[in-house]
């Protein structure tokens, strides 16, 4: 199938907002498409050729495409740049640029979805020597073929900005609206594979019966069951009838996959952080079966037996250099608290079951490895989860999680049957859309960053403008970042493409006419820069509006 039916496809949902709209033009694109299309289709609609886990990547920085689009329009790499910064995106500028192309390429076939695929995932492969200029004829031969349309999208591709509004959710309502298949079904399939060129090459083949055949595989990353802030413990565990309740430990969150002889550890992100964490690793060999499973823990950064804080761990876990350096100036440990898989699949099996399970398996003879400090709560010993949480933020963590016992593991859904009990003040993780900069000797310095929550349509709203709890080399550091993601500038203020998420604290929800959401927030303080998520995993207007209505 010609490429140009997809960038069609992109170029109508980019000229909607409205999601039925979205979901209508996918699901009748993907009526039309062959098994072996539909499975590279399944990646290319989100901007894709790997699945959200993978290691592999296409790994080309903007400035390589630009070299490659100024070669393919026979002009120079600044002209490029000017375009870029004109339009405010490498996609709009290769419009801009292919009307006034210089060079003819004689002889092009038409672009294939199937060239377009393999060329992009052949950009993964390259390494070496000259591995650069032979990545530019990679993408030099795609671009000599293109229209200025397909130009478009294809840079977009390869920087992975599609652009075109849609999201996870879009894709998995177009699958089931397509082949006619419940959306709870199509949803169970991807958050337990994380991969829809599997779920709507399956869906097409095997339909309803397909998808549910589909579970668990070691070695592939299902996305985390999520938590929401606990109402009064008085309240939540009563109506529990019976939780477990353990330390919630600032760290970062491991998922931990034995398939075979091969460990591979992945974070909330299902980024594969494996290299970083050999001594992990080693641990999880040595204190655990050698039979296939996946356990979910924490892992946090120490010294003299206390936990350090959470921008520590983060900095440990990102060091692609001297690791063995960090393993001995950043002691980690670990603590596990659930079980997905042991020899089979185990997330519809209640908590308290996989409990103990997890018990069972986990050797906890050396420091580094532990089970999180867990009691059982019911109606009866509130007090004694008082305790638990008290004890747990005298010894630096961050508060207690309650789950419900009786309950499975759901994948990648937020609900009652996972809280968060803390004792700081709530927080939202939110993404910077832009800025403005400071005054007099902070003149330099992006000062205050306009925050934002992504909506149902996956499009960023702003809440607020959050300008404390910065250190200078935090300003720095943000500073240098906005300049990198700049999309325009005027005067002061700043726009950024939103890709930096920072946990902002506050004190109150309030209405505001003056943001888009329609609220903001009082006294935000920037608490932390998550480098451990990204753009889609901010979070919702939804949730603020609810957090809203249960504080009025």
């Amino acid at each position: 199938m010609k490429y140009q039916e997809l960038v069609d496809v992109y170029s109508a949902l980019e000229a909607t907002t409205k999601r039925l709209e979205k979901t209508e033009i996918i699901s009748e694109f993907l009526k039309k498409l062959d098994t072996g299309t539909i499975e590279k289709v399944g990646l290319l609609i989100l901007g894709v050729v790997f699945p959200a886990w993978s290691s592999e990547e296409i790994g080309i920085g903007g400035k390589l495409v630009e070299r490659a689009v100024a070669e393919a329009v026979g002009t120079t790499q600044a002209t490029v740049e000017d375009a870029v910064r004109d339009e405010g995106d490498i996609g709009l500028a290769c419009i801009k640029l292919y009307a006034k192309k210089s060079q003819m390429t004689f002889f092009s076939q038409p672009l294939t979805i199937d060239f377009v695929f393999n060329s992009l995932r052949k950009l993964s492969q390259i390494s070496g020597s000259r591995s650069t200029n032979r990545k530019i004829a990679v993408i030099l031969e795609l671009l000599s073929q293109a229209s200025a349309t397909e130009a478009k999208y294809l840079t977009r591709t390869i920087t992975e900005e599609l652009r075109i509004g849609v999201g996870d959710g879009v894709v998995r309502d177009a699958i089931a609206q397509a082949f006619d298949i419940d959306k709870k079904v199509v949803e169970r399939a991807q958050m337990l594979t994380n991969d829809f060129s599997v779920v709507a090459k399956t869906a097409k083949e095997e339909g309803s019966s397909g998808l549910e055949k589909l579970n668990l595989t070691p070695g592939t990353p299902v996305k985390p069951m999520l938590a929401q802030l606990a109402p009064p413990l008085e309240e939540i565990i009563p109506e529990m009838g019976v939780a477990i309740c353990d330390t919630k430990y600032d760290g970062i969150r491991l998922q931990v996959h034995r398939n075979n002889d091969e460990i591979n550890i992945f974070t909330r992100r299902l980024e594969n952080i494996t290299h970083a964490l050999p001594e992990i690793v080693r641990l999880f060999d040595e204190h655990l079966p050698h039979e296939n499973y996946i356990v979910e823990g924490e892992v946090i950064a120490t010294r003299d037996g206390k936990p350090l804080p959470f921008q520590n761990i983060l900095h440990r876990v990102r060091r692609k250099h001297n690791v063995e350096e960090a393993i001995e100036n950043v002691p980690l440990k670990v603590y596990l608290f659930d079980v997905m898989y042991y020899q089979v699949p185990m997330i519809d099996e209640p908590l308290k079951n996989r409990r103990t399970i997890l018990e069972s398996i986990v050797d906890t003879s050396v420091d580094e490895m532990n089970l999180s400090t867990m009691k059982i709560g019911t109606a009866e010993n509130i007090k004694e989860i008082q305790e638990l949480f008290e004890t747990s933020i005298k010894e630096g963590h961050e508060g207690i999680m309650i789950k419900d016992a009786s309950e499975p593991y759901i994948p990648g859904l937020r609900g009652k049957k996972m809280l968060k009990y803390k004792a700081e003040p709530e927080t939202l993780d939110m993404i910077v859309i832009g800025g403005t900069y400071g005054i007099g000797k902070r003149g330099d310095f992006v000062g205050s960053y306009l925050v934002a929550l992504r909506d149902e349509n996956n499009e960023f709203k702003s809440v607020a403008y959050a300008a404390t709890g910065l250190d200078d080399a935090t300003l720095e550091y943000l500073t240098g970042k906005m300049k990198e993601l700049e999309l325009s500038t005027k005067g002061r203020e700043i726009k950024v493409e939103p890709k930096i998420v920072l946990e902002i604290a506050f004190s109150e929800i309030v209405e505001s006419p003056e943001y888009e959401t329609g609220y903001s927030l009082r006294f935000p303080v920037v608490k932390n820069i998550r480098k451990d998520k990204g753009p889609m995993d901010v979070d919702t207007v939804e949730r603020l509006i609810s957090m809203y209505n249960t504080g009025n």
